[in-house]
């Protein structure tokens, strides 16, 4: 299942690398590439549970177990489910197959495999970190060029240049969008923040979400919302002295703003 949040940074990724083309700013030739996105609707405990999998999901293991023979840092596929049982069949990279109850694996982040369409000048984002690339997660940089294997060449936003596979790493994305947790520390000219307060994230409107957003941009900061009447009210919310479990992050993606190359703004909400 594809979380509000997803949908809508999916949604707006496209939707400017489209307008980008249109204006020129961005390569009308594409190079479609696999890329792994993270289930964010499933917590903790759902992963416990087999039938919160669905087959096809692809799973990264973060610490070893001897009891599946499964070792730090490998993949695996869904490819069979038996929930009354509570069991998964999962396939790794050499095509060998295990079973076993996902309460007896710890340290499992589970992805769906989704397709984007590449083009040189866009800008995209690492969705996790490149050791030997030396590249931290959520860094920014925009394509240089793409090789006819899909190999990508990637200027980062620090100076400097990084080559990749996008098929040995494929936690790769646009980089117009992104959540304000993997915003934290980033900065832009200019920021641009929607705020609906119509869908599910209204409840996370609060002041520390208003201070996040408008925070990122060093020169101006424009706010666009569906109900101005009671928008100042939702951001003034105070939750700093509320239990940290109720105090959720917010929604925040980047929409870009562009002179002669590409920039990123900031988008708030749902």
């Amino acid at each position: 299942m594809v979380s509000p949040d997803n949908r809508s940074r999916t949604e707006i990724n496209q939707r400017i690398h489209a307008e980008l083309q249109r204006s020129g700013l961005v390569s009308t030739e594409e190079r479609r590439i696999s890329v792994l996105v993270h289930r964010q609707n499933l917590t903790g405990a759902d992963r416990t549970w087999a039938e919160r999998y669905q087959v096809g999901d692809v799973l990264r293991y973060s610490r070893t177990s001897k009891e599946t023979g499964i070792g730090k840092g490998e993949y695996a596929q869904v490819k069979s489910i038996d929930a009354p049982k509570n069991r998964l069949t999962v396939e790794r990279e050499d095509g060998t197959k295990r079973s076993y109850d996902p309460r007896r694996q710890q340290g499992v982040s589970i992805f769906r495999e989704e397709m984007r369409n590449f083009s040189m000048g866009d800008r995209i984002q690492f969705t996790a970190p490149v050791s030997e690339l030396k590249v931290a997660n959520r860094e920014l940089g925009t394509i240089e060029s793409i090789g006819q294997y899909g190999r990508l060449r990637v200027k980062m936003d620090g100076g400097r240049t990084v080559e990749l596979d996008p098929r040995k790493h494929p936690h790769l994305d646009h980089g117009y969008a992104m959540t304000s947790h993997s915003s934290q520390g980033q900065t832009a000219d200019r920021v641009r923040i929607h705020v609906d307060t119509e869908l599910g994230a209204k409840d996370l409107l609060n002041s520390r979400m208003a201070y996040v957003a408008v925070s990122r941009g060093r020169y101006d900061a424009q706010i666009y919302t569906n109900n101005a009447a009671t928008l100042g009210q939702g951001l003034a919310r105070d939750v700093s002295h509320l239990p940290a479990i109720q105090q959720e992050p917010a929604a925040q993606k980047i929409e870009p703003t562009h002179r002669n190359e590409v920039a990123q703004g900031f988008v708030l909400g749902l």
